[in-house]
């Protein structure tokens, strides 16, 4: 019996043993998993303030990708993880943002958070710092720095400040009879500017002329006043370059007056997050606006898994519900930068800067390859029209295009222009 048991506990001592160090072996595998010092990519993002709506869709999108591509095992096998910080809408926290995540945090790479305002003044450090940049949404941000590790994820193609208003032009001189005249307004702030700028360029190659052309004040709460300065110069047209509260309070103050010209919209920034839609509900019907996605059929095929997770989480996140205007751009910026860290098999600046001059990039939003300036080497800029939008919180009516159609680029298009304004009204 004793040796029995002798040999019973010696079979046990021998299998624990065993199960021991295969235990400890993959602790110490599972320790130098998590050991290994994560990918940092750090930037600032929009959360609060006027731009907040559309920042925090693009960081969902952000962190659905981060948590994708850490349950396929990282970047390079290593974990990667995103560095942020808000920026509250206000771009004297840009410079200060920067300069923690690369001298306190130290994180790999920098990209940027959402919008032209928030993008210029962060360029000074990268450009100091010589580090790769990736942004979002930024409108010729690298015009004047010609910074050469600058890439845009935005559509606007190589001629980037008339690409905003380009299609509005172009589906007003297809009336008949052809407008003549327009009247420009323009926020006081870079992104407004510059695309005012461009619809400047636009009416010189339409042959439009210009009877009003003003900026005016930043968040301005009330632009009735700029709203009868523009009916008294009478224009067939009238553009409007703006960013979210002063889109909001242009179309409210242009239905208090019950303004008419025959066609009205162009680079409203912030109509297109569902937040504004439901606020805005009838009042956005007949203004023509810029976008850069939508959900047609056609576009909705490759990024349908997306936005399906994305809307299952939005409404626990706080975010925008259906995410159509940043989240999935989010997704596919983030992406890109993956796919490139991947290709140069590196963290490098330099390295991943070279990847983006060289590659074609293929995401849930299309696809893109990168020209002079860190450009998009083609346009995919869109003109929508909104119409028989009704009041009320129906989200329903935005999940697809029931009261939207896209007028440009023809090859996206999916219905004409009401035209004038007011029949859509």
């Amino acid at each position: 019996m004793m040796q029995f048991l002798n040999s019973r506990t010696s079979a046990w001592i021998a299998g624990a043993t065993v199960a021991l160090v295969a235990c400890a072996g993959f602790v110490v595998a599972g320790y130098a998993q998590d050991s290994k010092e994560p990918i940092k990519i750090g930037f600032s993002m929009a959360q609060t303030g006027p731009l907040g709506p559309n920042g925090k869709q693009a960081l969902l999108g952000m962190k659905i990708w981060e948590e994708e591509t850490n349950a396929k095992g990282g970047l390079l096998g290593r974990p990667v993880k995103l560095v942020y910080y808000d920026d509250q809408s206000n771009p004297s926290t840009v410079p200060g943002i920067y300069t923690k995540l690369l001298d306190v945090d130290k994180v790999d790479l920098v990209i940027s958070g959402y919008a032209t305002n928030m993008i210029a003044p962060a360029m000074p450090i990268v450009i100091q710092k010589k580090k790769f940049f990736a942004s979002l949404f930024g409108l010729d941000v690298n015009g004047e720095f010609k910074y050469p590790n600058y890439f845009s994820v935005l559509p606007t193609g190589p001629k980037t400040k008339p690409s905003f208003t380009e299609g509005f032009y172009q589906i007003a001189m297809q009336q008949n009879p052809k407008p003549t005249t327009i009247a420009l307004t323009f926020e006081d702030a870079e992104f407004s500017q510059n695309a005012c700028a461009g619809a400047r360029e636009n009416a010189k190659t339409f042959g439009v002329k210009i009877v009003y052309d003003k900026s005016f004040p930043f968040n301005a709460p009330d632009l009735s006043p700029i709203v009868r300065a523009i009916q008294a110069a009478n224009p067939d047209l009238v553009i409007v370059c703006s960013y979210p509260l002063s889109s909001v309070n242009m179309v409210q103050a242009i239905n208090e007056a019950n303004y008419k010209p025959k066609m009205i919209g162009g680079a409203m920034v912030g109509l297109q997050a569902t937040v504004f839609k439901l606020k805005l509900g009838a009042k956005l019907n007949g203004i023509v606006n810029y976008e850069t996605w939508v959900p047609t059929d056609k576009m909705l095929a490759p990024a349908a898994a997306f936005f399906k997770k994305y809307q299952e989480r939005a409404k626990a996140e706080g975010v925008d519900p259906l995410g159509y205007y940043l989240g999935g751009w989010g997704y596919a910026y983030a992406s890109i930068v993956g796919e490139a860290i991947t290709g140069a098999k590196s963290v490098s600046d330099a390295k991943v800067a070279d990847y983006f001059r060289k590659a074609t990039f293929h995401t849930i939003m299309g696809s893109w390859s990168y020209g002079p300036g860190g450009e998009w080497t083609k346009s995919g800029m869109m003109q929508v029209q909104y119409h028989d939008v009704k009041d009320g919180a129906d989200i329903e009516q935005w999940r697809g295009m029931a009261v939207q159609t896209v007028l440009t680029p023809s090859s996206l298009a999916t219905g004409k222009v009401v035209y004038p304004y007011e029949k859509a009204k």
